[in-house]
């Protein structure tokens, strides 16, 4: 049994920013993998990832971590376009190849305590998938896949057809504020996170970019700082690195203040470097001590 499984795609990336071109291998799976290797216990983790055969190399790097990896062979890799303009909370995206889909199937042998849907399309994960996970394990989600609808090369933000039906299977959610008001109509993040809370998530993580995020749980409402990084590199991967941190620490049983002030910090940290987070556990918790800005509970 490992204690969390990400499962999702990996992805080629090509970044563009103000500055600068580059090319990186990139998705959920992707950072949700490099950022957990840096931290203490990550030695009962697990990858379930799809990708063609000619981008190996990206799962061979986190093997040589000591990640588990198991590889669904696919047709094709996921190819993301990211252009970011001078405010890095803003991108926008297109996507140059997709994947095959994920089935249950695939996932029959796959035992965790915490399964993580890294979900990039809106066909990546079925309803199937997620009805069947939730019945082994508690599960999480990023929900940008969701949302997004591929038309010709260019991405297109729509709402989830099937929220209501599945966000009932969902343990913990993630979700950043222009999802949010996509999927409940809400500007304001905390009456969005009620919202989804209402639709039967029991735990919302709504990222705020830098202004920080919330965490809505047991009908509470945490706020948690943000913590301004020592520069900014590239902002990829940003929300990816901050789900890491709040299961990491919530499968250590942490309090939900806990694990939002960690994943808050180890986001931080993560974008002071292009491509993912390569800090320590120890950078993370400094982070967070020398800082005086601390969470509230509302």
């Amino acid at each position: 049994m490992n204690d969390i499984c990400c499962i999702g795609h990996i992805t080629l990336d090509k970044i563009i920013t103000p500055n600068n071109i580059i090319y990186l291998s990139g998705g959920t799976s992707y950072y949700f993998s490099h950022g957990i290797s840096h931290l203490d216990d990550y030695k009962n983790y697990k990858l379930v990832t799809s990708l063609a055969e000619t981008e190996m190399s990206s799962v061979e790097e986190i093997r040589k971590k000591g990640i588990k990896v198991k590889v669904i062979p696919s047709s094709k890799t996921v190819y993301f376009e990211n252009k970011y303009g001078t405010n890095q909370d803003n991108r926008t995206q297109r996507v140059l190849a997709k994947a095959d889909p994920f089935n249950v199937e695939d996932l029959k042998d796959v035992e965790a305590r915490i399964y993580h849907l890294g979900s990039l399309l809106s066909n990546d994960f079925s309803l199937d998938i997620i009805k069947y996970l939730s019945g082994r394990g508690i599960l999480s989600l990023d929900v940008q896949g969701y949302l997004r609808e591929v038309r010709g090369d260019k991405v297109y933000s729509v709402d989830w057809p099937e929220k209501l039906e599945a966000l009932k299977y969902i343990d913990i959610l993630k979700i950043n504020e222009f999802e949010m008001e996509l999927l409940t109509g809400y500007s304001d993040p905390i009456n969005a996170a009620k919202q989804i809370g209402d639709w039967g998530v029991k735990e919302v993580l709504v990222t705020l970019g830098s202004l920080g995020s919330i965490i809505y749980a047991d009908k509470h409402i945490y706020k948690i700082p943000a913590y301004p990084p020592k520069r900014i590199i590239d902002a990829t991967g940003c929300g990816d690195t901050y789900a890491t941190g709040y299961l990491y620490m919530r499968n250590k049983g942490a309090s939900y203040e806990e694990a939002g002030c960690f994943a808050a910090a180890m986001a931080s940290i993560s974008q002071e470097v292009h491509g993912p987070f390569s800090g320590t556990e120890q950078d993370i918790l400094h982070m967070v001590k020398c800082s005086n800005l601390r969470p509230e509970k509302l």
